[in-house]
């Protein structure tokens, strides 16, 4: 027997007047949306493999329960296609583990956005796009994957902008934030690899992001230098920002991976390099304007980036041109952390 859905259902003339509606009730980041209407979500959650009232994650603090109803009326919503489903799953899934925080990176004033790393072969089955303007549009299931996750915080978790969500400014990630890691062009471990999935499994990774800095090196071949440039932007977000360690990211392009290549640099040699360059001493908060903060401890203080190398993410992807590369900052030190979860095959 098919198992009922449990969301309300509204009448309308066409898809016009659904995205209209939507729009009205605050049910959209302000983007047109498809409209959910129950056959499309119930091919969503076959695809997904899972009843409507199957329970996908509890938010751990207001312990509001997921359903597989509810990820599937977004993901339809985001434009996403059925066979998009395993992986949203699995990024819900992952949001819901208690390191990541969900309720605080949903409602913090720092405007952070959750930032999804796919790995394994689900990336190529779904034209995920990892190398040119990795960061940017071109691809649906990068573009369509990501904003479900907005809509999943707006209706699900009530996150809505001066409610719930009070991010002072946030940042274009919370309108969608994923980004395939390349895998077939460069000598390294994938990221979900690194992190206990095993080889050839596809996984996501998650974790509550600031805005992408952008880079740019072209003048060296000297790994070293080139992870000098990484490291001052990591620190300058340390004095501007959040002084506290947690998990930053380098997504790292085509022309840089080449020379780490070439001088036999793993991703682990990265990290460890990273983790004794990317600290500050409080006393410098003085040269930032923020003298006021300064002195309120030992001056002397040195706090790093990342309590230990294995917080820093190390992601392979961009262009094949061009000596950039971005550091992408932690919410607000550790507390929230990434969390890597395998896509249900």
């Amino acid at each position: 027997m098919t198992t009922a859905l449990a969301s309300s259902t509204h009448e309308v003339d066409d898809a016009f007047a659904a995205n209209e509606l939507f729009q009205r009730n605050g049910w959209t980041d302000g983007l047109p949306i498809v409209p959910p209407t129950e056959a499309l979500v119930r091919r969503f959650l076959d695809a997904g493999r899972c009843a409507p009232d199957a329970v996908i994650g509890v938010e751990p603090v207001r312990r509001r329960r997921i359903t597989a109803e509810k990820v599937a009326i977004a993901a339809v919503m985001a434009g996403c296609l059925p066979e998009y489903m395993p992986a949203v799953l699995a990024v819900i899934r992952a949001m819901c583990v208690a390191q990541y925080n969900l309720h605080g990176s949903t409602a913090s004033t720092g405007g952070c956005a959750p930032m999804v790393i796919v790995n394994g072969p689900v990336r190529t089955a779904l034209g995920m796009h990892a190398t040119h303007n990795a960061l940017g549009n071109g691809s649906r299931a990068n573009a369509t994957i990501g904003r479900t996750l907005r809509l999943f915080i707006l209706n699900v978790l009530g996150g809505h902008p001066g409610q719930l969500d009070r991010s002072t400014l946030g940042h274009p990630g919370k309108f969608t934030y994923c980004v395939a890691e390349d895998e077939e062009d460069n000598p390294w471990l994938p990221l979900a690899v690194e992190r206990g999935v095993p080889a050839g499994e596809s996984a996501v990774t998650v974790f509550a992001a600031g805005a992408p800095h952008q880079i740019l090196n072209e003048w060296t071949h000297d790994p070293k230098e080139l992870l000098d440039t990484y490291a001052a932007a990591i620190r300058a977000n340390m004095l501007t920002y959040s002084i506290w360690h947690g998990n930053y990211a380098l997504v790292i392009a085509r022309q840089h991976r080449d020379i780490f290549a070439r001088a036999g640099w793993s991703k682990a040699d990265i990290r460890a390099y990273m983790f004794e360059t990317c600290w500050v001493k409080r006393k410098e908060w003085r040269t930032v304007g923020k003298a006021a903060v300064a002195g309120r401890k030992d001056e002397e203080q040195a706090y790093r980036a990342c309590a230990a190398p294995e917080d820093l993410l190390v992601i392979a992807a961009g262009g094949t041109a061009g000596g950039f590369g971005a550091i992408i900052p932690p919410w607000i030190g550790n507390k929230s952390m990434a969390v890597t979860m395998a896509v249900a095959t």
